[in-house]
């Protein structure tokens, strides 16, 4: 392949993948009668890509406790809106012990991280700020939240093992 044509491609086919993941979260809109918490599909997904944004900051040889935290955090609180989100640590997870960068540490503090947002939730259902969505986890309307999180996250990893692939040496 040409130097000329691997830069093209370098930065077309990202831009092709994220094109297919937005056509793909929002067609379903037109043809399907969707539940109204599909809207919130997109805040999960915007939680999620923050998280693996946070993950891939992370540098060699450093430690990962503060990150893994955060990303669970994070993740507690976009269960709210759709709860089986949750398992999206352990892909996180298998990454960090790829690259080295999981231990005990980390571990203990993913799981701080899913504590506190825990024992937030546990007050504000009992002071009834919020609802409990938490009951009906493996409930079939919840999964239609998966359509924009789980389209963003294909692009995000075809794009990433494109650029990989395409890198100009």
């Amino acid at each position: 392949m040409k130097r000329h044509t691997q830069e093209i491609l370098y930065h077309l086919l990202p831009a092709i993948f994220w094109l297919l993941a937005i056509g793909g979260a929002i067609l379903p809109m037109a043809f399907v009668s969707l539940p109204d918490n599909y809207w919130w599909g997109f805040a999960v997904t915007a939680l999620v890509l923050f998280c693996i944004l946070i993950l891939g900051r992370i540098k060699r040889h450093e430690s990962s406790v503060e990150q893994c935290f955060e990303v669970a955090v994070l993740l507690g609180v976009a269960s709210y809106w759709l709860p089986t989100v949750v398992f999206v640590a352990i892909p996180m997870i298998v990454y960090l012990y790829y690259k080295h960068l999981f231990d005990l540490h980390s571990f203990f503090a993913l799981l701080i991280g899913f504590a506190l947002v825990a024992i937030w939730a546990a007050i504000f259902l009992f002071f009834g700020w919020i609802a409990n969505p938490w009951t009906d986890f493996w409930a079939t309307e919840n999964a239609w939240g998966w359509i924009p999180t789980g389209a963003v996250l294909l692009a995000w990893l075809a794009s990433t093992i494109a650029r990989q692939n395409l890198r100009v040496r």
